[in-house]
């Protein structure tokens, strides 16, 4: 599922209606919950270290909320790990209904923040309000990356699909778009969030470089 907003489709929960007696908060809980399982068949231009496929947005959330575990220690400043842990959980269930837009691909990104805004409306108002307020709230914060929470959590979006592409030996770095100084822009977003893990991001584009995984600027020869 890629840049297709579904406007028009029914609910996952409507092919086997909750009970009627059912408590409405959780009967909108639970629906919120049955439609985001929805996030595991959209997929992404990453592909998978273990397998010849690409990645889904639930496997690349669960493997950022690890990471965030595991690699807090990093962090350039304090950060609370569950609150950070929440902010990757929830950041991209808008591709639900904005898709995935790969960052080297200059035509998808066109129009994306629009496009997921209005799928934030519309996903989040399926939660008593609120948890949809909440939900919205912490979205905004993954997005404006004006916390330390935010920011980590975006340096792991950042180092994540990297680490995928150094073990595929290219990966999205084949890409048209993806020449060096796009490549670098966004392992500066690692080092907003850790010097440490910016430092090893920068290695590992320095030798991908080297190694004639990352295309330099300029024509082609």
């Amino acid at each position: 599922m890629d840049r297709t907003e579904k406007t028009d489709e029914a609910l996952l929960i409507d092919r086997s209606p909750l009970p009627e007696d059912l408590d409405e908060r959780l009967r909108r809980q639970l629906t919120f919950v049955t439609e985001v399982d929805r996030l595991k068949t959209v997929l992404r231009a990453s592909p998978l270290a273990a397998a010849d496929r690409r990645e889904n947005d639930a496997e690349h959330s669960w493997h950022l909320a690890l990471m965030v575990s595991l690699l807090a220690e990093y962090a350039v400043e304090p950060i609370d790990v569950g609150h950070t842990v929440t902010l990757v959980v929830i950041h991209d269930l808008v591709e639900i209904h904005a898709g995935d837009s790969p960052v080297f691909d200059p035509a998808a990104v066109v129009g994306q923040q629009e496009r997921e805004e209005a799928a934030a409306d519309r996903l989040f108002a399926l939660l008593p309000d609120d948890q949809a307020r909440g939900l919205r709230a912490l979205w905004d914060e993954f997005e404006a990356g004006a916390t330390p929470e935010a920011r980590f959590a975006k340096a792991m979006d950042r180092l994540q699909p990297l680490l995928l592409n150094w073990v595929g030996r290219g990966g999205t770095w084949g890409m048209p778009g993806a020449t060096e100084s796009a490549v670098r822009r966004r392992e500066a977003g690692v080092v907003a969030g850790s010097t440490t893990l910016g430092d090893a991001a920068g290695r590992l584009v320095d030798e991908a470089v080297r190694r004639g995984w990352i295309r330099p600027d300029g024509p082609r020869d």
